[in-house]
């Protein structure tokens, strides 16, 4: 029995809808669904998927505001009064009320009033042990005290010796009390601390400022074994993150090249710079130009990033660590939640984080039923013209 034309092209029509009903899998997409990641989270216990709600974004707005300068260090030096320190050098004088008997002679001997002599010693270097030597005070301690202290310590020995002496010391030169600036600055400077106590903004004017623009200028301060950085255009507008500097500290100026990437149902994927003072999510939605109306599903934004455990507490835990202690977390968004919009706004962007939108279960069932007919459609061209 011969198969007619007919029941020959049915059956050719019949084979291509199989083949397609088969390929439906194979859609072609931008990425997982909403349902795909929710289900990653249940195979993948290294990695958790969190709602980003107030309490998440306020947690992670306090994290940042707490690494502030005026946080971590204080918004005042530590340091009472300025110190001498090993290596320095101390200019120190002598008077002697008449009649003199310790301080009368010598090339640097001075007359003052009502015949009081005085008499300036040479130069006093602060020796490794943190001492000077005075005559016929012996070994003062210097290092760590204030000039003050220092005269004081002279006068106490001398006073028994001399006739009514006075002190005076003077730091000639300051040779360890000074601050390290160095990075994108036009000079790096060595700068000297006065009792004036010199700010990070005056440490930053002693090298020449930023070679930078102000807003992609991010300002890294070391002070012993702790780091903090804050963008330069954080610490202009808040007085209090200009803190008084210490001796020994390092102040870096750096030019940040942070970013996020944007994938999926955007109006634009692509790598987005951001400025160093930091981004929102808000912000970010916005640079991107939101979401595809005709493809996105709202329910389904997401960030991935590698976050601080600090940061989430109990509500996310992975054996997966980052060298430098960080852990994988999803981080899903609401945006046909009106109170999200709220949350977005003080939600910070990290460097590295990638923003992915989901399709809508909607479009991807237009998908295939445009793979469907497109394959349908030489089909039945062919039936319709043996007829």
């Amino acid at each position: 029995m011969t198969m007619t034309q007919k029941q020959f092209l049915k059956l050719l029509a019949l084979a291509g809808l199989s083949g397609l009903l088969i390929g439906c899998t194979s859609v072609p997409t931008s990425g997982p669904s909403v349902a795909a990641v929710e289900d990653y989270q249940s195979k993948v216990n290294a990695i958790s998927v969190l709602d980003l709600n107030a309490d998440i974004a306020a947690s992670a707005h306090a994290r940042r505001e707490s690494s502030s300068f005026a946080d971590s260090f204080g918004s005042e030096s530590a340091t009472i009064g300025y110190v001498a320190r090993s290596g320095d050098v101390l200019e120190v004088s002598i008077w002697e009320a008449p009649p003199a008997t310790l301080f009368a002679t010598g090339t640097e001997s001075r007359t003052g009033i009502g015949g009081a002599r005085s008499q300036s010693l040479p130069e006093q270097i602060v020796a490794s042990d943190g001492t000077i030597n005075i005559p016929f005070a012996g070994q003062i301690l210097a290092a760590g005290r204030t000039t003050k202290q220092i005269e004081g310590e002279i006068l106490r020995r001398l006073s028994a010796k001399a006739n009514q002496p006075q002190v005076l010391v003077r730091i000639l030169r300051n040779n360890t009390s000074t601050v390290t600036v160095v990075g994108e600055v036009r000079n790096s400077a060595r700068m000297p601390l006065t009792p004036g106590k010199e700010r990070l903004l005056d440490a930053l004017a002693a090298g020449g400022g930023s070679s930078a623009p102000v807003n992609k200028t991010s300002i890294q301060l070391t002070r012993g074994d702790q780091v903090r950085s804050m963008s330069l255009d954080a610490v202009i507008r808040d007085p209090r993150q200009n803190i008084a500097l210490q001796p020994g500290d390092i102040v870096t100026a750096l030019t940040l090249s942070q970013s996020f990437t944007v994938l999926g149902a955007a109006n634009r994927n692509e790598e987005i710079n951001f400025e160093a003072s930091g981004i929102s999510l808000a912000q970010a939605l916005g640079r991107v130009g939101g979401l595809q109306d005709n493809r996105s599903d709202a329910r389904g934004v997401f960030i991935f990033r590698f976050e601080n455990q600090e940061v989430l507490g109990n509500l996310a835990q992975s054996a997966y660590r980052t060298p430098d202690g960080k852990i994988p977390v999803i981080y899903r968004v609401d945006m046909k939640n009106p109170s999200t919009f709220f949350v977005a706004q003080r939600f910070p962007l990290q460097d590295k984080d990638v923003l992915y939108i989901a399709n809508a279960n909607g479009t991807e069932l237009q998908k295939f039923l445009n793979l469907v007919l497109s394959g349908l459609y030489p089909i039945f061209n062919i039936y319709n013209l043996t007829q």
